[in-house]
C-alpha cells in the first residue's frame, strides 16, 4: 500500500503548490504534513524525493525541504524550452494520434469549455495538464516527454495563477482548441504552429505582457 499512499502525497503536494497553498519557500516539515494529510512519513518523504527530481521542491542544507522559488525569468526560459519541445510533440501527435485518442481529446475540450462556461478555473488549469498530457501520449516520443514533464512541473504555479488572470482562460481556450483542431485533423505542420502560437502567448502573459 505504500505506492497508493506515495502517490495521494505527491498529488497532494504538487497541487498545494500549483495553488499557492504551499508557497515559494515554504518549508516541508514532514511531521506536520504527515499530520496535515493523514498519511506515512514514508509516503511523505519518497513523495518530496520525487518533487525534488522534479524541481519543484529543494533540499536545503540542514533544514527541512522546501517549495523552490522559481522567479519569472526562469519561468519565461522554461516556457521557451517547453515551446520548442511542445511544438515537436504536437507534430508527432498529428502523425500518429489514434481514432480513440482523437475522440478523447475532444471530450477534454468539452469538458474545458464546461469548467470555463462554470467559472471552475482551477478545474480549467487541471484540465489544460491533462490535454498536454494526452496530446504527449498521442506523440509517442518518450525523449520529449520526460523533457516537458519536468519543465512543466517547475512552473505549474505560475501557470495556475496564468489561468486565474482575468481573460487569459478564454485566450488560452482558443489558442489550444487550434492546436486540438490541427492534431485531430492530423495536420503536422498546422499542430507545431499552433502549439508555437500558444505558448508565444504563455511566454507573453508570463513576462506580463497579457
Amino acid at each position: 500500500m505504500a505506492a497508493p499512499h506515495r502517490d495521494a502525497a505527491e498529488s497532494r503536494l504538487r497541487a498545494g503548490i500549483a495553488r499557492g497553498d504551499l508557497p515559494p519557500g515554504y518549508r516541508l516539515i514532514e511531521s506536520a504534513l504527515v499530520e496535515s494529510y493523514g498519511t506515512t512519513r514514508s509516503s511523505i518523504r519518497l513523495a518530496i524525493e520525487t518533487l525534488i527530481t522534479e524541481g519543484l521542491v529543494e533540499r536545503v542544507p540542514n533544514r527541512s525541504a522546501r517549495v523552490r522559488v522559481v522567479s519569472r525569468q526562469e519561468a519565461v526560459a522554461i516556457a521557451e524550452c517547453r515551446m520548442v519541445l511542445e511544438s515537436l510533440l504536437a507534430r508527432r501527435a498529428a502523425e500518429r494520434i489514434t481514432d480513440e485518442e482523437i475522440t478523447v481529446l475532444r471530450t477534454q475540450v468539452g469538458q474545458m469549455a464546461r469548467a470555463l462556461a462554470e467559472g471552475d478555473l482551477a478545474g480549467y488549469s487541471t484540465l489544460i495538464a491533462t490535454l498536454h498530457a494526452t496530446i504527449r501520449a498521442a506523440a509517442r516520443q518518450p525523449t520529449a516527454t520526460e523533457l516537458v514533464d519536468r519543465l512543466a512541473a517547475q512552473i505549474v504555479r505560475h501557470q495556475f495563477q496564468l489561468s486565474l488572470r482575468p481573460g487569459r482562460a478564454p485566450r488560452s481556450f482558443a489558442e489550444l482548441g487550434e492546436v486540438v483542431e490541427a492534431v485531430t485533423a492530423r495536420d503536422p505542420d498546422r499542430a507545431d504552429a499552433a502549439a508555437r502560437r500558444h505558448f508565444r502567448a504563455v511566454i507573453d502573459a508570463l513576462r506580463g505582457g497579457d
